[in-house]
């Protein structure tokens, strides 16, 4: 782990190495995780241990044309594993996606699955499996620990370093009809093993690696601050942060750079660790209106929200403290640093980053519209990660925070 300059020489008066506030958690690991360039070719012998004979591979057309899903299947088939390819997944996957996942799973009499891709393949495998292992609909399993019966053993192999799925017991899967996004959570759901292979990523378009950098690094930065944080939560934000923030630029800039892209992808996964122990925020919550209303990318909808969100929380002061701690670890600021300047800091380094992807710093740029903002407020102050958000913010406070991302800062 990276060490912090208030680290060094016991603690600073004006600023905690650690977070204030709650510190207990309840740490059980539940995934494998195997970290590695060339690591997927192991997939069939992991799979083989697990005792699993025929498994669902869920991804999408792009990770098929990449060639990744072909060598996945190579790798199970050489351990005498079958692997039925549903590769029909969507960006932002709904009930629907789901529920085909579902067909292809019952109809091959699955043992096991196997999410290859980004987010959206994920938990579209996870989905599946509550409904093949459970039975009813998503809706049901809305909320934690909602699950009754075992699950079936589930890989993830990631090809983007963004959502950290991997690391999580948590669906995110959109109702078809209200287009509302359920997080559907259970220890059960967790994937057994997770392999990180950053040769996986270096085929992704430039925009995939800016939005899923900008998520990952979007989710250290909450996560760090929520209501629910904790001392392992907070290890896991801050590492994750450092990596992320050293790491997108160089992958944006040299895409060829594995040894960056492991980076970024190790910093999606600790970050990923850190929702399953802490959730998210307000920037999350005011994004998934922006994704629902208008298509927009969830990594350019949270990155835009967060410099906005991150202003407001300073008011909180032990969200400015800990802000200044990302700060200072990052290279932003100095430890001695006044805590607000420090926190200030953090947001300019966000927003170079967004730079850095080529983002819009505006909803004007994203199509929005100024009359749309009050609708847009109702929906995220009903989001469930606004209520994990360290300062209590309702309508008229996203209201506020719409109105100042509309127009470019200056």
């Amino acid at each position: 782990m990276t060490r912090h300059p208030a680290d060094d020489g016991g603690p600073n008066p004006t600023r905690p190495s650690r977070p204030e506030g709650p510190i207990g958690f309840d740490h059980r690991p539940r995934t494998h995780v195997i970290f590695g360039a060339g690591c997927v070719g192991r997939a069939g012998e992991l799979g083989a241990e697990l005792g699993l004979k025929r498994v669902l591979l869920v991804t999408d057309p792009g990770v098929v044309r990449a060639g990744h899903a072909g060598r996945v299947q190579e790798s199970l088939k050489a351990a005498g594993l079958e692997a039925v390819l549903f590769d029909r997944v969507r960006e932002n996957p709904t009930t629907r996606e789901v529920a085909e996942c579902l067909a292809a799973a019952r109809e091959a009499r699955i043992d096991g699955l196997v999410g290859l891709g980004g987010g959206s393949s994920m938990d579209t495998a996870k989905g599946c499996n509550f409904l093949y292992s459970n039975g009813g609909r998503m809706q049901d399993y809305w909320g934690v620990g909602l699950a009754k019966q075992p699950m079936l053993p589930l890989l993830c192999i990631p090809t983007t370093a963004g959502t950290g799925s991997e690391c999580q017991s948590f669906a995110l899967i959109a109702d078809e009809e209200t287009h509302r996004k359920m997080a559907c959570g259970d220890p059960k759901a967790a994937a057994r093993l997770a392999l990180l292979d950053p040769e996986l990523t270096v085929s992704q378009p430039r925009h995939v690696t800016a939005n899923t950098g900008i998520d990952a690094v979007a989710h250290a930065v909450e996560t760090a601050v929520t209501r629910r944080r904790n001392e392992l939560s907070w290890l896991y934000a801050r590492e994750a942060f450092v990596l992320g923030r050293a790491a997108l630029p160089r992958t944006l800039a040299e895409p060829s750079d594995v040894a960056a892209r492991g980076r970024m992808q190790w910093a999606a996964a600790l970050a990923g660790m850190a929702i399953e122990n802490s959730m998210l925020g307000a920037a999350h919550a005011a994004a998934n209106p922006l994704t629902a209303r208008y298509g927009a990318v969830h990594g350019m909808a949270v990155g835009l929200m967060l410099p906005h969100v991150v202003r407001f929380n300073t008011e909180d002061p032990q969200a400015r403290a800990l802000y200044a701690v990302l700060a200072a670890s990052a290279g932003l600021a100095e430890s001695t640093t006044e805590p607000r300047a420090a926190a200030a800091a953090l947001v300019r380094g966000i927003g170079d980053l967004l730079d850095a992807a080529g983002f819009p710093r505006s909803l004007e740029a994203c199509g929005a519209r100024r009359e749309d903002i009050p609708a847009l407020a109702e929906d995220a102050a009903v989001q469930w990660t606004a209520t994990f958000n360290p300062r209590e913010i309702g309508a008229a406070d996203f209201r506020a925070l719409y109105e100042a991302a509309f127009a470019p800062r200056a």
